[in-house]
């Protein structure tokens, strides 16, 4: 099987008294590979890249490669709105020693697609690393069109993209005018069985933050083709899928690596604010009906 491949976690980035929680992260990075995770994603969305601090993005991507030991995957966040800040994070985490890097669209800005084509390419003949594009209209205010997908997918360091649009009519787009050997991963828990049989090799998964051994036999039967038991395991994880999304993205999964005792503190930073009452009844009440709690 593909090296990249299955439910890869975009794992939490965990913070005591607002500083950096190290030893929270290696924990946490322990019990997502004791869980069966496929690959780690630190300093993603919901790593909270945002409001990571230069310093602080190296040092999560430094403690994750040095803690996974070769043992997964580490595809470390390392997209800006700024080419020359992308590329820099990019030359960091290649450094660092991680396998391959995640470089979402340029948010804010809102560049056309011949922009989105340039600021990819310029970053992939830039810094040597295998590199999957990201693309997330909901929290960029930009798609990235399957046709600048598939132009961005002749370039040799392109080796795949994270779909967060959401929709599969534009994933199977991608599928189907992208090369064979172009890695598509599910950027949304709830599209990644679906996702895999229309072509794509897994997920970068929220929800495996809290139950990593579950979304890893979920890809793991849809990759495997066994259709009745992948449908099993996804219509048993839905209610848990969606309570990850019951508060803005990471708050609820924080949340829950803190009720389950694998994180003191929970709090994500500024302008995220903790877990409203009702988000928590959610969460607590899915975590429960998982068991994992």
């Amino acid at each position: 099987m593909e090296k990249y491949h299955g439910a890869i976690v975009a794992i939490v980035t965990p913070f005591i008294n607002n500083e950096l929680d190290e030893q929270g992260l290696i924990d946490l990075i322990e019990f997502q590979i004791a869980g069966g995770t496929h690959g780690i994603v630190p300093c993603g969305t919901t790593g909270e890249s945002a409001t990571l601090s230069f310093a602080e993005h190296k040092k999560v991507i430094e403690l994750t490669v040095q803690t996974v030991k070769g043992r997964v995957p580490v595809i470390a966040g390392t997209g800006a709105n700024n080419t020359a800040e992308a590329i820099e994070l990019t030359e960091s985490a290649k450094a660092s020693g991680a396998d391959a890097v995640l470089s979402v669209t340029p948010y804010y800005n809102k560049p056309s697609q011949e922009g989105l084509y340039q600021h990819f390419k310029t970053i992939s003949e830039a810094v040597d690393i295998p590199t999957f594009l990201y693309n997330v209209p909901s929290r960029t205010s930009i798609n990235m069109l399957p046709e600048t997908v598939a132009r961005l997918a002749e370039l040799k360091n392109i080796i795949g993209v994270k779909e967060a649009s959401g929709s599969l009519q534009q994933i199977s787009e991608v599928i189907r005018q992208c090369p064979d050997d172009f890695i598509v991963l599910s950027g949304d828990d709830f599209t990644s069985m679906p996702t895999v049989f229309v072509g794509g090799k897994g997920v970068i998964s929220v929800t495996s933050n809290v139950h990593p051994r579950a979304m890893a036999d979920l890809m793991e039967a849809a990759l495997a083709g066994d259709i009745a038991k992948a449908n099993e395991i996804h219509y048993k994880l839905f209610p848990l899928m969606s309570s990850m999304f019951a508060a803005p993205n990471p708050v609820p999964a924080k949340k829950g690596v803190e009720l389950m005792g694998k994180v003191k503190d929970g709090l994500p930073r500024l302008p995220l604010t903790g877990i409203d009452e009702k988000a928590l009844a959610t969460v607590t009440e899915e975590m429960k009906a998982a068991g994992l709690l």
